[in-house]
């Protein structure tokens, strides 16, 4: 049976479509983060600013979120990815560093969209 995902992702969620030879199903996975600051400059203390432990805290926390995504759409035949900024090369990282061959990988750039809007993409996408 094949088994093509395609996901809007940023770092707060990801939506997940996941077509195979029975139909479409669409599942969310919500980060929990806020929206990420980052700050310039620091302390300059040797055991680390506050603004490292947070950005730590970030990279720890985003990992699991894209574990979670990974295990999603991990058996697909084909992975498209889009969305609005970085989450979507980083994903893209993770994937390959799972052994995703590239030619099943798609990746673009879109600004947000609504969740049929997204199943629409999707469905577009694999039906060509």
């Amino acid at each position: 049976m094949k088994k093509q995902a395609g996901l809007w992702i940023d770092h707060r969620k990801a939506v997940i479509v996941l077509i195979t030879d029975e139909g479409e199903e669409v599942k969310k996975i919500i980060s929990g983060m806020e929206k990420h600051v980052r700050f310039t400059g620091g302390d300059g203390s040797e055991e680390g600013s506050s603004e490292d432990v947070r950005d730590r805290q970030f990279g720890n926390h985003l990992n699991s979120y894209y574990d979670e995504v990974i295990a999603v759409v991990r058996n697909s035949d084909a992975i498209q990815i889009f969305g609005p900024g970085e989450a979507k090369g980083e994903l893209e990282k993770r994937l390959k560093n799972e052994g995703l061959k590239d030619e099943a990988l798609s990746v673009e750039t879109m600004d947000k969209m609504t969740d049929r809007q997204i199943s629409a993409k999707v469905r577009e996408h694999f039906s060509t």
